[in-house]
């Protein structure tokens, strides 16, 4: 018997091949580019899963892929790129899946804005504008400053702009105004407080909060990713009034089986939502939650895919972890050219926390882009009995790693 997965996050393959096994199937990767895969292929024995090279991105091609799979019972997928097509495609076959509908709503910032708006759930609306300067008149009327300019299909924090004065405005729409989109690009207030996500499961309409992962942003205007840490230690109370909170915006958004890694900030007047994403955390999101709650989390993934309750909805409450705490912190270099390697690998093991390296790229690949997840050429995780002690032994693992970039020849 088979589950297939359409495209995978970048780690947490060798998880999921674990977890296909402990439910007697085998796991198959639809993929376009196995070398995304590279770290997590490394670490499996060769022939632990069947691989199809295919074009992911030609629903038809990936139809008839899966329709020559012998005895196919799940479909996964567990990335924001091929969620509506992943979708459709479980539909399409009869089997366990997300509604459609409902992840072409995920998929678009703008509209879960929107309605979470009109639901009372967020303060801000939110306005489509062109990509143009002309737009400014309209942000400055419908949302005023501080405000944020989004790609509505955007990922890993590209084409995102903060601006808090008219002069920073027109500078962001004429940056938009030379950049491709996902989709469509949209204005939201700004929210003041430091950024967060919960990782939480469903089921049948049910959402359990498996904790609240910290998140540490690049100073603006960049809107990068620099590191995070899990689980947040947050009094009872206040984690029990997040759990209530992302259980109605989960509701709302018609989000009722499956993971959600839920972005949101802080503010002084409570929660805000930054996003929703359908699947579980990207990074290493994954495998904190695997050591802190000492189970491997992908066991549901599979359960979901079969269309059977997950037991992971059995796991301790939020708050009541067993397993360490985890902090991880993202490597970039600080310019552009060619990745040659990286200096102070060799001494992560004199650090405290048992520091591991997961690299994002590889030697000879061209780093381009610094103010988003893109130029990220590596991943330093540590543990620690908290996620603020954590956090700290990574920062510090990582402070010693510096990626080695060669100029262009044309500087």
């Amino acid at each position: 018997m088979t589950i297939a997965a359409l495209e995978a996050l970048t780690f947490g393959l060798g998880r999921l091949v674990e977890a296909a096994g402990n439910a007697g199937h085998r796991l198959c990767l639809l993929t376009g580019d196995r070398d995304v895969y590279r770290h997590e292929l490394a670490h499996l024995d060769p022939g632990a899963l069947d691989i199809v090279d295919i074009d992911t991105t030609d629903t038809a091609a990936c139809a008839a892929a899966l329709a020559a799979l012998p005895d196919l019972r799940g479909l996964i997928n567990s990335t924001d790129t091929w969620g509506v097509p992943g979708a459709d495609l479980a539909a399409k076959f009869g089997l366990p899946g997300p509604d459609p509908s409902t992840v072409r709503l995920l998929r678009d910032k703008s509209r879960v804005r929107a309605l979470l708006h009109e639901r009372g759930l967020s303060s801000s609306g939110a306005v489509d504008v062109p990509a143009a300067v002309s737009a400014a008149a309209e942000i400055l009327r419908e949302v005023g400053l501080p405000a944020v300019l989004k790609d509505s299909a955007g990922t890993s924090s590209r084409n995102v702009w903060p601006v808090r004065d008219e002069r920073g405005l027109r500078a962001a729409l004429a940056e938009a105004s030379r950049r491709a989109f996902n989709g469509r690009l949209f204005a939201e207030r700004f929210f003041s407080g430091p950024v967060y996500s919960a990782e939480t499961l469903g089921w049948e309409g049910g959402t359990k909060l498996l904790g609240v992962l910290s998140r540490q942003m690049s100073p603006e205007p960049s809107v990068r990713e620099e590191a995070a840490a899990f689980p947040v230690a947050f009094p009872l109370p206040e984690l029990a009034l997040i759990e209530e909170w992302v259980g109605r915006v989960l509701a709302a958004a018609g989000h009722d089986n499956g993971f959600a890694h839920v972005e949101f900030v802080l503010t002084a007047d409570g929660p805000e939502l930054v996003e929703i994403n359908s699947r579980i955390g990207g990074a290493l999101v994954g495998e904190s939650l695997c050591r802190a709650l000492d189970t491997n989390v992908y066991d549901a993934m599979v359960d979901m895919a079969l269309g059977r309750r997950p037991a992971l909805l059995d796991a301790p409450a939020a708050g009541h972890t067993t397993g360490p705490a985890t902090a991880f912190v993202l490597v970039y270099p600080d310019r552009p050219g060619t990745l040659t390697g990286w200096t102070g690998l060799d001494g992560l093991s004199n650090f405290p926390g048992a520091p591991e390296w997961y690299p994002t790229a590889v030697p000879g690949r061209p780093v381009e882009h610094l103010s988003d997840q893109r130029g990220c050429t590596g991943i330093v995780l540590a543990e620690a009995d908290t996620a603020e002690l954590a956090l700290h032994r990574a920062l510090s693992a990582a402070g010693s790693i510096r990626p080695v970039v060669t100029a262009d020849d044309r500087e």
